[in-house]
């Protein structure tokens, strides 16, 4: 008679518990945004920029003054605020900015716009945005573009230092201008690769000094560079850079002479070497151009 009661009790304590145990897990449906995201990279040099944005489509719709209002901050984009990533420091719309992420946010007016870069990169459009995290501002003119649907980001006029990162959208185009001081970070790279570098490695001074000699840049250093990595063994890659460097210092007999033995070292190289630009050096270089 006891144990009945005790069984009943239990066993709707266990029933009671079972849905609990037995509920699936709410399912994840996957749906198509209206404006899908995108992502966009470059790299200048060697900083690598990444903007992160949604792409808004024009769908028939007044964009300018309309769907995007004039003279309030905008997300530039849909969704999330638009991000803006740069892997080291550099020149944007002519200002120094740090490395980092930031929200990049817009103001736009008929005859001009404002960029912004926010300090707090996790914004939901433009509704958290705080003027106070702004990071910087500056200010440029729109112009006139074929027309484009969906809202695009790019790298445009590229060049080895430089860039303009581009908004397009409707039939507009917004040129924000990137400048990159590539040579003191490669310098500083090679500073600092060259100092952790093993004593048998040639190739780290040659190709700080190649990037010297082929940028004009830090010659005294990228010569001194370049006798180290002779210093320890010499190699086609570096005689051929030697004699380039003799050549350019006007020593035409001295550059001939180690170009050809540059050219016998490389055919003696176990490596696959391919010697046919030296050997055409020289024979510029005999025929006096």
């Amino acid at each position: 008679m006891l144990i009945r009661p005790l069984f009943r009790t239990t066993l709707t304590a266990v029933l009671a518990a079972t849905p609990l145990l037995a509920a699936p897990a709410a399912a994840q449906l996957k749906v198509p945004r209206p404006s899908p995201n995108a992502v966009v990279k470059q790299t200048i040099g060697i900083t690598d920029f990444t903007v992160t944005y949604s792409r808004p489509g024009v769908k028939g719709r007044v964009i300018w003054g309309g769907l995007v209002p004039y003279d309030k901050p905008w997300r530039t984009g849909a969704n999330e605020a638009t991000t803006f990533t740069t892997t080291d420091e550099i020149h944007f719309g002519g200002k120094p900015l740090a490395a980092g992420t930031y929200s990049l946010l817009t103001i736009p007016g008929k005859d001009e716009w404002t960029i912004v870069l926010n300090g707090e990169k996790d914004l939901w459009g433009a509704f958290e945005y705080k003027p106070e995290k702004d990071v910087m501002r500056f200010k440029v003119v729109p112009a006139a573009a074929e027309a484009q649907e969906w809202m695009e980001f790019g790298f445009e006029d590229l060049t080895a230092t430089s860039a303009n990162l581009a908004l397009r959208w409707e039939k507009l185009r917004i040129a924000m201008p990137i400048a990159v001081d590539v040579n003191p970070m490669v310098l500083a790279n090679a500073r600092t690769a060259l100092a952790a570098a093993k004593p048998d490695d040639w190739r780290t001074a040659y190709q700080a000094a190649n990037f010297c000699f082929n940028n004009d840049v830090a010659m005294d250093e990228g010569k001194k560079w370049l006798d180290n990595s002779l210093a320890i063994e010499q190699t086609f890659q570096n005689l051929t850079l030697l004699a380039k460097w003799q050549m350019r210092a006007g020593k035409r007999q001295d550059a001939i002479t180690t170009a050809e033995k540059a050219i016998t070292t490389g055919k003696a190289s176990k490596e696959k070497v391919d010697t046919e630009a030296t050997e055409k050096l020289v024979a510029d270089w005999k025929a006096g151009k």
